[in-house]
């Protein structure tokens, strides 16, 4: 035992790839400000840090982070789960460096090298694999990702093997080996363009609206298990349900990107049909966590970390849900594919099913990692607080985004006769890159805000506080209960 609430001594590696996660998310939230700046004043950091490598480091901190982020919890989560130490606790600490060092290595040859250099260097002749977005890592970084995976699969693998198996741990395992999986396909580049376009959404949609969504279900529904108190067998029904219907629109809803990338026609009605009940599984992980807030046997001292949990279930289904069907059908979608209202869904979707999920399990396995149930009450309000901050300057940043995108389609894709070059509709949208500037900037104080909460002290919420805590300020409130001795 590490300390009095930590159950396995294992447990504790999951430390080094939060801290790692939270670093990285820093670093992309910058290069997204720079980004932002850049869209409206044009030479901003030019020629030092050009748009097409601030925008790789953008994306690919993203990605990395998250990453991180899933190790972690599987790290934490999975010894509780299967009631057993992890199989190498050194296994996955030597994983942690050389992740951290490829990612490091890999973003340092982004912002020093030519991207074409780079390529020439890390040797994508021998297999050409780069220049794809979001897959930009050069070849050696690629093959480090699938040595890191595949060590980390077996890690996790052999700890369920061992010990107990449960539903949670069970699609956990199945989201975690499906990414690895489709990540596969980064490798296949065919000189046919279709082809070349259908594998690569193999990778990003089937990730982020197939595999990582299983992720997502196994994460709100541990930390729902461990601060409602509701019996395992319930929410496992849930999420039985909520997988179910994430694999069966996920999958086939893949086809809203083939619509126009030369796939037969057929695709525009299975991408149209499948994609518009997307939304169906993400309504119903919101339903399931108010559902399971709301027959809570218990109020668990961490309040901080159940408001995470919610509103990660609420901000995907905004984000994931709503925005995406806004776009999904393809005689919309003809109209606004590529355009700024593909940037607010993909902004808001990223936030509010992958970004709240990651930060959920952070803010529920801190506190145990650090010896104690919870936070103190000011801590868990700096926290509640850099919830509301970060997610009111997402909205002002997705909203900004949204209009943008209507008067880009209105004054570049709608008029036959007459319509606007792509760099005149820019000049018109400059209010709302500001406005988005002005959100992103709003976020960025929410999330030095979540980290400082880390650094506040105070003697921690107690079990005894936390049952206080529907008379006292709410799980939605910004109070914590207040510690009794």
């Amino acid at each position: 035992m590490t300390n009095q609430v930590l159950k396995y001594k294992s447990q504790s590696v999951a430390k080094l790839y939060f801290i790692a996660a939270m670093a990285l998310f820093a670093g992309q939230i910058l290069f997204g400000l720079g980004l932002g700046l850049q869209y409206v004043v044009g030479d901003f950091l030019f020629p030092y840090i050009p748009f097409n490598q601030a925008r790789m480091v953008h994306t690919n901190l993203l990605i990395v982070w998250l990453l991180f982020g899933f190790m972690g919890a599987a790290y934490y989560m999975i010894p509780e789960e299967a009631e057993t130490e992890l199989h190498s606790p050194k296994l996955a600490i030597a994983l942690f460096w050389i992740f951290l060092a490829a990612g490091a290595l890999t973003i340092v040859g982004y912002l020093a090298v030519p991207y074409a250099k780079l390529a020439e260097l890390t040797g994508n002749e021998l297999l050409q694999t780069m220049g794809r977005e979001f897959l930009e890592q050069p070849l050696p970084t690629k093959l480090g990702i699938v040595v890191v995976a595949l060590g980390f699969l077996y890690n996790i693998s052999m700890t369920v093997l061992k010990g107990r198996k449960t539903s949670i741990s069970l699609v956990l395992l199945m989201g975690l080996w499906g990414l690895a999986l489709f990540f596969l396909f980064s490798f296949v580049n065919p000189h046919n363009l279709v082809r070349d376009k259908m594998y690569w959404w193999f990778v990003v949609h089937l990730w982020v609206e197939g595999v990582w969504e299983l992720i997502l279900g196994a994460l709100l529904a541990y930390v729902l298990v461990k601060t409602t108190g509701v019996d395992r067998e319930v929410i496992d029904k849930w999420l039985y349900v909520i997988i179910a219907f994430a694999l069966m629109t996920g999958i086939l809803g893949t086809g809203h990107h083939y619509y126009f990338i030369g796939l037969p026609g057929y695709w525009q009605w299975i991408g149209s049909v499948f994609s518009a009940l997307e939304p169906i599984p993400f309504f119903m992980m919101t339903v399931f966590a108010f559902n399971m807030v709301q027959r809570r046997r218990r109020d668990h001292p961490n309040q901080a970390a159940v408001l995470w949990a919610v509103g990660t279930s609420v901000m995907g289904f905004l984000g994931a849900g709503l925005w995406g069907f806004i776009h999904t059908l393809s005689p919309v979608n003809y109209y606004t594919h590529g355009t700024q209202v593909t940037a607010a869904h993909g902004h808001l979707a990223f936030y509010g099913a992958y970004v709240l999920v990651v930060i959920t399990i952070i803010s529920y396995a801190m506190p145990t990692l650090r010896g104690r149930l919870a936070n103190s009450a000011r801590s868990q309000a700096a926290e509640m607080w850099s919830f509301w901050v970060m997610t009111i300057g997402m909205a002002i940043m997705v909203l900004s985004l949204t209009g943008a995108g209507i008067l880009q389609v209105w004054l570049q894709r709608l008029p036959t006769e007459g319509a606007m070059g792509f760099m005149a509709t820019q000049d018109q949208l400059r209010f709302f890159y500001w406005a988005r500037m002005g959100g992103g900037v709003v976020f960025l104080i929410g999330q030095l805000l979540y980290f400082a909460s880390f650094f506040i002290g105070g003697d921690p919420v107690t079990a005894t506080a936390a049952e206080r805590t529907r008379e006292g300020g709410g799980f939605l409130g910004t109070q914590p209960a207040q510690r009794t001795s």
